[in-house]
């Protein structure tokens, strides 16, 4: 295939010259999900399940593009950022997390991140952030998450934090303890 035919098959030729995506989440059933779904939109995609190996991935071979969760297994997806933005610094880089906080979002940011999307993003969110012109923002989500849903996701995180003891989330939640548990026993809300 020609560079010519190979830029016309990816999404509005936007990929550029070089197609390389580093994934970088501990989370594999997720990591290979999204792994397939970017190989189809034309990237050439590399996958790392710990901060260790993304920085060995960076670091060996820098990509032009890269998305990275923010909780690691073995530590933080912001060091896996930083050595990339040393060693390639016009990689444009979307950060990952299911824990969204504007503190984080302000970190990722700073250290060069292009993006920082709250989980559950889809394939078609990360592409968007991914080659959002550098002048512009992408596009708002197709379906976002609900006010809901986004306050269920802050008591789930705060309940594993606090190891999954009701009263301890509760407290630092400043919620009465029978309330949480009502919640904690629902679905989440969609």
């Amino acid at each position: 295939m020609t560079d010519a035919a190979a830029d016309a098959a990816r999404p509005e030729g936007r990929i550029g010259p070089d197609p390389t995506l580093l994934l970088v989440d501990d989370d594999e059933p997720f990591l290979r999900r999204l792994e397939r779904a970017m190989a189809k939109r034309g990237f050439a995609v590399e996958a790392a399940l710990s901060v260790a190996e993304g920085i060995a991935k960076a670091e060996a071979r820098p990509p032009a593009y890269a998305v990275v969760d923010l909780r690691l297994e073995d530590g933080n997806g912001l060091d896996v950022v930083e050595h990339l933005r040393e060693r390639r610094p016009d990689a444009r880089v979307v950060v990952l997390t299911g824990y969204g906080a504007i503190a984080t979002a302000v970190a990722a940011v700073k250290i060069g991140a292009t993006d920082y999307l709250a989980k559950p993003a889809d394939a078609n969110d990360i592409t968007a952030a991914l080659l959002c012109p550098d002048d512009g923002a992408p596009p708002p989500p197709e379906n976002p998450m609900s006010a809901d849903r986004v306050r269920w996701e802050h008591i789930q995180r705060v309940y594993e934090l606090c190891d999954r003891n009701v009263s301890e989330t509760a407290r630092r939640l400043n919620m009465h303890r029978r309330t949480l548990q009502r919640i904690l026993a629902k679905r989440s809300p969609k």
